[in-house]
């Protein structure tokens, strides 16, 4: 199975930043990124994974109290992917990069450029945005529509691939005998024009090393999945239950003929919330002290973010008032979540400790035991081809999934022991790529 460690400030449970064995500043210390990255490159993890959203979200909504503080400052990613390469040999590395609010020339130019850096280990997570607040960044008053930024999507896609073809191998012989430093026959002016974008080319970097690096997606909206199966080659899956990983899996494979793929040309990385302990009651211990680490306004703002409405002034620990659902962008979670509170008469801290506990990704408490056998039924009964490890906290929780997780799906003949793979892309499975330039059969590869 494909492995990945997003390093998501301090980790992904809403009160990771008050253990004290958590660095509070981290998401601000490159020495926190690095420990991460090394530590999923002692556990021979495929890659990391570096989220971005470009805004301080949620300041303006006053029914909204407290959000996830921790996360309102962030490091740009591609700069700090550029530092994580000279510290780490041969995880893959991947930054989050919107096709909304950039220029394909410039994200063609940074990622080229980290690939040579990381030696061909770079990966794109593709994003089209979805916060007001990063659109009011760039310009914006409301988000663009969903289908338009799609559309942008493909063609930003188009334009940074045929960037990235600029040169054919071979193109800078660099000779000093014959002083022929680049073959001009190799070099290929774009000339792309377009509905969106309009780019000539060449580029000034030579080819990456993967020629065109992988792309990772998310989302769960027909037009995301659409594109998914259309040009992603792994997706960032939502699955809070095995039922819900299987359908959207299906889902996914199934759209792919259409666009003349077969399924395994997309890899599908369900996220996997793990609470770990060498015991169960250790790791319930855990979690149950991550739990009380929630202040109820945050708690509160959670219900709010998830289409629930303002609770403030109800008894939290009193039962879940009658409450109508907002639509948003988590509408089938939160149904999900609203039917579990009426059946199992959850009260307002118990819905919002469910969400912390694992909300769009499936939470699991146990031994490393517990959790292979999780991942191994979603591995091979079709809900996942691999699992985004979405630690409760960090570096503390990377540690303890590479030291005993680890282990555990290598014994069962899950996961590598050694890295054979040079790049990203080969450790996706994925074809080499081929130069849309490429004419004879001297120029395609094996």
């Amino acid at each position: 199975m494909i492995l990945g460690l997003p390093i998501h400030f301090l980790g992904y449970h809403q009160g990771c930043w008050r253990l004290p064995d958590v660095p509070a500043d981290g998401v601000l210390q490159f020495e926190h990124f690095a420990e991460c990255a090394r530590i999923a490159e002692r556990g021979k993890l495929d890659f990391v994974f570096l989220a971005d959203s470009a805004a301080v979200r949620n300041l303006d909504d006053p029914s909204i109290p407290r959000d996830r503080e921790h996360e309102h400052l962030r490091m740009e990613p591609m700069a700090l992917l550029a530092a994580l390469a000279m510290v780490t040999e041969r995880i893959g590395l991947v930054a989050t990069v919107s096709t909304t609010y950039n220029e394909p020339f410039m994200v063609a130019r940074g990622f080229a450029s980290l690939d040579h850096i990381a030696g061909g280990r770079i990966g794109w997570n593709l994003v089209t945005g979805f916060s007001r607040d990063e659109a009011r960044n760039y310009g914006y008053d409301a988000v663009i529509d969903s289908d338009t930024r799609h559309e942008r999507a493909r063609e930003f896609v188009d334009v940074v691939n045929g960037l990235y073809d600029s040169w054919d191998d071979g193109a800078f012989p660099r000779d000093r005998a014959t002083g022929i430093y680049f073959d001009r026959a190799k070099m290929h002016f774009l000339d792309h024009r377009g509905t969106h974008f309009t780019v000539r080319g060449p580029l000034d970097v030579q080819t990456p090393p993967q020629r065109h690096l992988p792309i990772i997606t998310a989302g769960y909206s027909d037009q995301a999945n659409e594109f998914t199966a259309e040009r992603a080659n792994a997706v960032y899956s939502a699955a809070p239950t095995i039922e819900v990983g299987r359908a959207y899996y299906a889902d996914v494979k199934n759209r792919m003929a259409k666009y003349g793929r077969p399924p395994e040309a997309v890899t599908v990385l369900a996220g996997i919330m793990p609470f770990l302990g060498r015991t169960r009651q250790e790791a319930r211990d855990k979690l149950d002290r991550l739990q009380s680490l929630i202040q109820p306004e945050v708690g509160l703002g959670m219900l709010r973010l998830h289409n629930f409405p303002d609770l403030r002034g109800h008894d939290i620990d009193g039962p879940m008032p009658e409450v109508a659902l907002s639509r948003g962008r988590y509408d089938m979670f939160s149904d999900m979540l609203l039917e579990r509170v009426r059946r199992e008469n959850l009260t307002i801290r118990q819905t919002y400790e469910v969400i912390a506990e694992g909300f769009w990704q499936y939470g699991k408490v146990g031994t490393a035991s517990d959790i292979a056998d999780v991942m191994e039924e979603w591995f091979t009964t079709g809900a996942a081809d691999g699992f985004n490890v979405q630690c409760p906290y960090l570096p503390g929780g990377a540690a303890d999934f590479v030291d005993l997780v680890v282990p555990e799906l290598q014994r069962r003949g899950l996961f590598r022991k050694q890295y054979e793979e040079a790049t990203l892309r080969e450790r996706l499975g994925m074809a080499p790529a081929v130069s849309r330039y490429a004419t004879t059969r001297e120029e395609l590869p094996a």
